[in-house]
């Protein structure tokens, strides 16, 4: 052994004693061999045990040692708690509840929430015993799978770790089995970055992984030994000559590197020295003959276990040290990462601190990103269009275009990876099973790890998002209604009533009515609105038919003979022409839209008016996110609706936008889709509409397996497409331009008419009735004003003057009257003279004074 031979060619050790070794190999777990061999050697006088490495020998010769008092120095893993109990017996090998909690740490660290564990032996569970225990604590979901061949492989167990999206596992098994393992995990494409594998032993670093290391996949370990020390190098190649100048070919898939149990073994020589050389300062020591068969015990045996708990030095293996207990303690781990230039150096771990892992969030990023570039990624889609179509190449060969496909070239392109693409097979987007819980469709593929994206218009859903994962969303948008354009409706006969309500025209002809009585009042008060027509009458042209007849004229516009005198007959006349340019304007104006606009008859205009019928028949996409909103909603309008789509026969789902189309046109069928679609289809085809507004808010977004590391890098750059709005111009492009415009032509420069209401015309009725009270006002001022002339010239009360007048205006019913009441007017001309022709009566006479 080197390190014996060290010790003795050093002398500084022990520099008066010479260390004598003696190798003896037994066969594992024959423990028989083993007491055997050690009662031999007993007998001819030995200070020290070291080994075997098997548990059931090792129990064996430890329990001897107990008896006789002999040191017994482990290099090995060893389940038994020796805390509490004294073998005689030291360890250098960590403690297993210790290098549990190394991997309990780990776990923690990266936040791992479900994960496997794959253990080959019993002893792996007790490795893994910290892991299991604290799983109620963190909430952990632990799948425990034991490794087993299949036709001498683990293929068909590693295609059922797949098939369930297991991709963080924590693997115990021997060196052994590791690069059979891995080599077949690699035919399985499991060996790619969304899987994550911790490896419990701590001799990774022997394996061959040159052919593993550039796949992508995320592999873990932990060491003791540091080879990058100095005095860990020159201790390996001397044991590495060693090994080639016996013949010892390493394992297959083994590199000729030192092994932790036999670094662990040349830390127990010195530890064994060291403890020694303290002993022999105190005292003499030899060494004498025992039997297995006798009670006698070593006298100096206990003296130099003791010392060795208390020995602290550093070796191959870091820190050597002992607690009271004879447990390593102050120890710490190398966390091992598998990178291109192989296992390296990540961080590590120690009792006090925990993880320290020192690879920061750049350099993860940047490898990561190197991992992407020289990946080609597996991407399933649907064959939708606008998302992704396909089409024959010149070659013959099948090429695949559409929204989705650019969106995907644009992200491999600025993150330079290759990827290929796969149709699902069942044509769905992916739904749950409420029996057995599985999924299908896209989503059930992403689980069972056969693509590693799914790119096409699939929603971002909260049962989706708990068994994969989805990017930022690339498209947003709602729940609407595609429904069948309806038959124009035929004009009617009296169509041209339709700019004005109902209401509208009522209020006109009362207004007409209203004013044309007014009027005819308002003139008969009005002394200016009577003039003479004979010798011995005065007429007023505003009688009830002419003021009718006088108000209709001005509202058609038309005008007539008769023309108002007075002051105030023009007020009301101006208020009635200014009414009347108003309506006519207005009517007009909305004549002209109503006789350009094609008026459809809509029955189903809201998602209420589709609840509330059951003739027309409505449904969703099966398998979809829409039929799952209706299905999950507590709306009562939309429950209602989940209820008549899943009892209706036949079935009102469809199996794809397509089949939704063709229903829509031939059936009396309503298809509740999301908008982008519907909004495509109605581009593309005339006889379709988009009804009522959205009834959700949600988004499409790239899907990716649960925990894969591509998808923060892959939303990075959506985000980015959509601040430079290239995703808005592929949705130009395949929503608007592939559409040619189509449909634009019926739209452009049609706009909704509306019938005129009492709100929209309702001034003009205001300003025409002020306008009737003022000339009302200015009538009954001209009309005692007049009579207040006619007292001062005929000398007689204002009251009898007016009661007089108001008498003959209100009792003649005719359009003439006496000319009894003028003479005022004419005793102010100089050459006339007043001559009454009749006394008694109010009527007179002008002769001309110069005749």
């Amino acid at each position: 052994m080197s390190a014996i031979e060290k010790v003795n060619l050093k002398n500084e050790i022990l520099p008066q004693t010479l260390l004598i070794y003696d190798v003896l190999k037994v066969q594992p777990q024959d423990s028989f061999q083993a007491s055997n061999l050690v009662c031999k050697q007993l007998e001819k006088g030995i200070a020290a045990v070291f080994g075997p490495l098997s548990s059931s020998s090792a129990a064996h010769v430890q329990s001897i040692c107990y008896a006789l008092e002999i040191p017994h120095l482990q290099t090995r893993w060893d389940s038994r708690d020796i805390r509490d109990v004294d073998y005689f017996s030291i360890n250098l090998y960590p403690h297993y509840l210790t290098l549990s909690r190394v991997f309990l740490d780990l776990v923690v660290h990266w936040n791992w929430k479900q994960f496997t564990i794959l253990y080959e032996t019993n002893d792996g569970l007790v490795r893994l015993q910290e892991v299991l225990n604290a799983a109620s604590k963190y909430d952990f979901q632990i799948t425990v799978r034991k490794l087993q061949l299949r036709d001498g492989k683990y293929i068909s167990q590693l295609k059922e770790i797949q098939q369930h999206g297991e991709t963080r596992i924590i693997v115990d098994c021997n060196n052994n089995t590791i690069y059979n393992l891995l080599k077949q995990a690699l035919q399985v494409t499991m060996l790619s970055a969304s899987y994550h594998f911790i490896f419990t032993t701590l001799d990774l670093t022997l394996i061959d992984l040159e052919e593993f290391k550039y796949g992508g996949a995320n592999i873990t370990a932990v060491r003791m030994i540091d080879s990058l020390r100095p005095f860990v190098s020159e201790v390996t190649q001397d044991w590495v000559m060693e090994e080639k100048r016996t013949g010892n070919s390493p394992i297959k898939g083994l590199k000729t590197e030192i092994p932790t149990e036999t670094a662990l073994m040349y830390d127990a020589v010195y530890l064994f020295a060291k403890a020694l050389h303290q002993v022999a300062a105190a005292r003499d020591i030899n060494t004498m003959a025992l039997s297995c068969t006798k009670q006698n015990t070593w006298n100096h045996g206990n003296s130099v276990l003791n010392y060795m708990k208390t020995v602290v030095f550093d070796g191959l293996s870091g820190r050597v040290m002992f607690d009271h207990k004879g447990e390593r303690s102050d120890f710490s781990l190398n966390v091992l990462k598998l990178k291109d230039q192989g296992l390296t150096k990540i961080g590590t771990w120690d009792s006090t601190n925990g993880v320290n892992l020192t690879e920061s969030k750049t350099e993860t990023k940047h490898e990561l990103q190197k991992k992407l570039a020289n990946s080609t990624l597996r991407v399933v889609t649907k064959l939708e269009l606008p998302y992704v179509g396909n089409k024959t190449a010149p070659d013959g060969t099948v090429e695949y275009e559409g929204f989705a496909i650019d969106l995907l070239n644009a992200i491999a392109e600025e993150l330079h990876f290759n990827y290929t693409i796969s149709i699902v097979k069942d044509g769905q987007y992916g739904g749950e099973d409420p029996v057995t819980g599985k999924w299908n469709g896209m989503v059930g593929e992403l689980i069972e790890r056969k693509a590693e994206l799914a790119v096409a218009g699939m929603s971002i859903t909260y049962k989706r998002e708990k068994v994969i994962d989805f990017t930022k969303p690339f498209l947003n948008l709602g729940i609407t209604i595609l429904y069948k354009k309806p038959m124009k409706k035929p004009p009617k006969l009296f169509s041209f009533l339709s700019p004005l309500t109902s209401e509208v025209w009522v209020y006109i002809i009362a207004a007409y009515l209203v004013v044309s009585f007014m009027l005819y009042i308002i003139a008969r008060l009005s002394p200016y609105e009577w003039y003479e027509s004979g010798s011995d009458e005065l007429d007023n042209q505003f009688t009830v038919l002419n003021s009718l007849w006088f108000t209709i004229g001005c509202l058609m516009q038309q005008g007539s003979e008769v023309a108002p005198r007075a002051v105030s007959t023009r007020i009301v006349s101006g208020i009635w022409w200014f009414f009347t340019l108003i309506m006519i304007s207005s009517y007009t104006a909305n004549l002209a839209a109503f006789l350009t606009i094609d008026r459809l008859d809509t029955t189903i205009e809201s998602v209420e008016d589709l609840a509330k019928q059951t003739d027309v028949h409505y449904g969703t996409l099966e398998g979809g996110s829409s039929k799952q909103f209706f299905e999950d909603s507590d709306v009562p309008t939309y429950k209602k609706m989940a209820n008549f789509m899943q009892s209706t026969t036949p079935s009102v789902y469809v199996s794809s936008s397509r089949e939704a189309v063709q229903r829509v046109l031939k059936e009396n069928y309503a298809y509740l889709g999301e908008s982008t679609s519907i909004d495509y289809q109605v581009q593309r085809n005339c006889q379709l509409m988009q009804v009522g507004g959205l009834l959700d808010s949600k988004g499409y977004g790239i899907a990716t397996p649960r925990g894969s590391p591509y998808r923060d890098m892959i939303s990075e750059k959506i985000l980015f497409l959509q601040e430079r709005q290239e995703i808005s111009k592929l949705y130009t492009k395949w929503w608007k331009e592939k559409a040619a415009n189509k449909c634009d032509n019926e739209s452009k420069g049609k706009q909704n008419a509306n019938e005129l209401g009492l709100q929209n015309v309702g001034g003009v009725f205001v300003v025409l009735m002020a306008g009737v009270v003022a000339g009302t006002i200015m009538a009954i001022f001209e009309f005692l004003w007049k009579s207040w002339r006619n007292s001062r010239i005929d000398k007689q009360p204002f009251c009898t003057e007016v009661s007089q007048e108001l008498r003959v205006a209100i009792t003649c019913l005719g359009s003439s009257r006496k000319n009894g009441k003028t003479k005022s007017d004419d005793a102010r001309l100089d050459n006339h003279q007043l001559v009454p022709l009749t006394s008694g009566q109010n009527s007179f006479l002008t002769k001309d004074m110069n005749t």
